[in-house]
């Protein structure tokens, strides 16, 4: 793996020597961990004029299991503690004899800023902007593994929540039985914090659980996500509780279903990131729904759980092969409850099949 991080670094570097900057420093822990394997907490990665290096306010002894795989790259622990990692190295890159710093501005606060031009006056620091993001879009075939593992995880988990007695338990209960299964299975731990809707709380994006308890009838829609190695995945499911659908929730169902369906096949290769968000939203649009739904339909996933490019309205670039992303419509009727369904998938030309789908959950309307 040290290649690939290697790799990962030259090309930031060609971006950097491209807009006059000779050094950079990533301070972003999702950006560091990309370029280095590994982002201790508070590690800065320092790519140098003559050389690279990890700086972390923790010595390397006391660290081994977070070297990172990248063996090659030195690592420069501050020499005792309460030190910044990125005000130590800004001050290695002027000693490198850099004349110019790019550094992740969206990141930095404006108190960190202050202090790395205090530590190198001479040194011109610049905008290193979203460079790091932009090289992340697209994955190689190692994070997409890794990714097809995590889904298989929260596959995994939901199904066996699934067989559980579900009738008088909690949201609460749910979500966290979700996350202990996930971390059972192998994953890191959830790749961000579980949502479990019953009845009225159902469809609601990003739904934090409540003590209410499930009962027949309801909607349940259930969203979680697996970290394997770093990398996020994302799924979300609605079914019925104990009886036989309703027809208003075999409608509504049925049309988020056919909205889902048309997301994901405009997954392709060149296509508009606004035109996949276009072809899931029109198909509610069209059916009375356009209140009720969303800001964006999907969006990318990887080290974090969002990422670009983002399937919106107004969102801007078209979708490359090998990017991974979410697609996720949805309809919340307030006090009713409503229908969210979720996949994981990466982009993939049609030579090689179409969007090649992560997470397998059935989508078929079950009655639990």
């Amino acid at each position: 793996m040290s290649e690939v991080y290697a790799a990962r670094r030259t090309r930031l570097r060609e971006r950097c020597n491209a807009g006059g900057s000779a050094a950079a420093l990533v301070s972003r822990p999702a950006n560091v961990r990309y370029l280095a394997g590994a982002a201790p907490h508070g590690a800065v990665l320092l790519l140098g004029r003559t050389e690279d290096l990890l700086v972390c306010s923790d010595p390397p002894e006391d660290r081994p299991a977070q070297a990172g795989p990248d063996a090659s790259l030195p690592v420069r622990a501050l020499p005792g503690p309460g030190g910044d990692p990125a005000v130590a190295a800004t001050g290695l890159a002027e000693a490198q004899g850099a004349e110019s710093l790019a550094t992740e501005d969206h990141h930095l606060t404006v108190v960190r800023h202050r202090a790395m031009r205090s530590v190198a006056p001479r040194l011109h620091l610049t905008d290193l902007g979203q460079a790091v993001e932009q090289l992340r879009v697209v994955k190689d075939e190692e994070e997409i593994s890794c990714l097809r593992i995590g889904a298989e995880i929260a596959d995994q988990a939901l199904g066996e929540l699934l067989e559980s007695i579900l009738v008088g338990r909690t949201e609460r209960h749910l979500a966290l039985e979700l996350e202990r299964r996930l971390v059972d299975h192998g994953a890191d731990g959830p790749a961000f914090a579980t949502s479990v809707g019953t009845g009225p709380n159902s469809g609601r994006r990003g739904h934090r659980p409540t003590d209410r308890r499930v009962e027949e009838g309801d909607f349940l829609s259930v969203c979680l996500g697996a970290t394997y190695r770093g990398y996020r995945c994302e799924i979300g499911r609605t079914f019925v509780i104990g009886t036989s659908p309703a027809d208003w929730q075999i409608e509504l169902y049925d049309l988020v279903f056919a909205a889902q369906r048309a997301g994901r096949e405009a997954l392709v290769p060149g296509t508009a990131c606004r035109d996949v968000d276009r072809a899931a939203r029109q198909t509610l649009d069209s059916a009375g729904y356009a209140e009720h739904l969303p800001a964006l339909s999907g969006h990318g996933v990887g080290l974090e759980i969002d990422e670009d490019p983002q399937l919106a309205p107004a969102a801007m670039g078209k979708l490359d092969a090998c990017v991974p992303v979410t697609v996720e419509p949805g309809v919340h009727l307030p006090g009713r409850g409503g229908v969210r369904i979720d996949d994981t998938l990466v982009v993939r030309p049609e030579a090689d099949g179409g969007p090649e789908l992560l997470t397998i959950t059935t989508k078929e309307l079950l009655a639990l």
